[in-house]
């Protein structure tokens, strides 16, 4: 593969700052080809001892659509989540703060109030439906495999979002979808070994779509990071 970008594609550092949570998408699909570069290169994600441990499942088209009714069905039955791995749903202290803040941006966006219960209902299905995106990746690896190596998972995770921003394709990384993995494993067949980590729609930004209006701060390096030279 050459080092070099091919037209029309951003740098590094475009790339990074392009890439966001986008919440609404066009029904125009990513050609199958930029759909192999980008995967491919998502491929060069580092991983312990080098084992590549993840397993992506990807669904397209009608399959993205049929795999999207069945989550929605399971989640309106009223059957509560049952992930693979233990998810921390509380927070505390300043990751509360942050996470109240990208709540009400995002909310107030959508012009959702806060008392607006029915609204917010719709906004959460809006997960399972893959914000219509018409691609959705499905993100899994062993289940005897501990956090250290879930790491591998994120950064093989990072790297795929990256290199869709690099073409123009939005993503929109979803723990949500990790909380019914049965849905998953009767629909690509996934065997009971591996555990399913989480997802990542993904497709052309629709710019029309209220959500996608959202922007939130990153906080300051110098909070974030510890320099010592001395």
């Amino acid at each position: 593969m050459s080092n070099v970008a091919p037209e029309g594609t951003l740098s590094f550092e475009e790339a990074v700052m392009a890439r966001r949570s986008v919440r609404g998408f066009l029904d125009t699909p990513v050609p199958a080809e930029t759909l192999r570069t980008i995967f491919t290169l998502a491929q060069q994600a580092p991983s312990n001892c080098n084992i590549q441990h993840w397993k992506v499942m990807v669904a397209s088209g009608q399959a993205a659509k049929r795999l999207s009714q069945k989550f929605i069905d399971v989640v309106l039955s009223g059957k509560g989540p049952e992930p693979d791995f233990d998810r921390l749903e509380k927070f505390e202290g300043i990751f509360r703060t942050r996470q109240v803040e990208t709540a009400q941006a995002l909310y107030g966006a959508m012009g959702i109030e806060r008392d607006d219960k029915e609204g917010r209902m719709r906004a959460a299905l809006r997960n399972f439906e893959f914000f219509n995106a018409p691609h959705v990746a499905l993100l899994a690896m062993p289940k005897d495999f501990g956090e250290v190596l879930a790491l591998d998972v994120g950064m093989y995770a990072q790297t795929l979002m990256l290199a869709m921003a690099a073409h123009g394709v939005g993503s929109c990384a979803q723990a949500s979808l990790s909380n019914y993995p049965s849905v998953i494993r009767d629909f690509f067949g996934l065997d009971d070994h591996y555990g399913l980590l989480m997802g990542i729609s993904f497709g052309y930004e629709d710019p029309s779509i209220p959500a996608n209006k959202t922007r939130v701060p990153r906080t300051s390096i110098d909070a974030a990071v510890q320099f010592i030279d001395d």
